[in-house]
C-alpha cells in the first residue's frame, strides 16, 4: 500500500510542477491518470438518421453530458449511421458510465424533439458500442482519423 501511495505522490508532484505541459495527466483526490478512449456506437439497425438538425442537436447534447461528467471531449464526429468520440475520463468514473449516460440522455431528448426518430426505429441506439484505449503515441493519429471521417 505504501508503494502505491508513493507512486501517486510522485505522479502528483510531476503533475503539479509543470511536467504536464501537454495536458497528458489529470488528477482527482486519489489518482493521477491519462485515460483516453475512442468510442463508436450506432443507431438501431444502423439506420442513417443522424443528419441535419438531429446531428447538430446530438453534438450539443454530447458536449453537455461530457461537461457534466467532467470528461475531456477531444474530438467528435457524427456520421449518418454512427458516432465517433475521442474522450478522456476519470478511471474511477469509468467510460462505461459516460457512454451509458450520453446514450440514454441523448436518446430521450432526441426522440422527444424529433418525432421522425420515434417512427423509424423502436429505440435510438443499439445496446452495444465499441471502446478502444488510445495511447499517447497514437492520439494524434486517432484525432486526425475522427476529424476526417466526413472527408473519407
Amino acid at each position: 500500500m505504501q508503494d502505491v501511495i508513493s507512486v501517486v505522490i510522485y505522479m502528483f508532484l510531476l503533475y503539479s510542477n509543470g511536467m504536464n505541459r501537454k495536458g497528458e495527466l489529470r488528477a482527482n483526490k486519489n489518482v493521477v491518470y491519462s485515460c483516453k478512449y475512442h468510442v463508436v456506437w450506432c443507431p438501431k439497425y444502423r439506420r442513417p438518421v443522424l443528419v441535419d438538425a438531429i446531428e447538430k442537436r446530438l453534438k450539443t447534447l454530447i458536449q453537455q453530458q461530457a461537461a457534466k461528467y467532467r470528461a475531456e471531449l477531444i474530438e467528435m464526429e457524427v456520421m449518418p449511421d454512427h458516432v465517433h468520440l475521442l474522450v478522456g475520463i476519470d478511471p474511477q468514473y469509468g467510460i462505461h458510465r459516460l457512454v451509458k449516460n450520453i446514450k440514454g440522455y441523448s436518446s430521450r431528448i432526441l426522440r422527444r424533439e424529433f418525432i421522425s426518430l420515434r417512427k423509424r426505429i423502436p429505440t435510438l441506439w443499439t445496446n452495444s458500442y465499441c471502446v478502444l484505449t488510445v495511447g499517447g503515441a497514437t492520439l494524434a493519429i486517432m484525432k486526425h482519423y475522427i476529424e476526417n471521417q466526413k472527408n473519407a
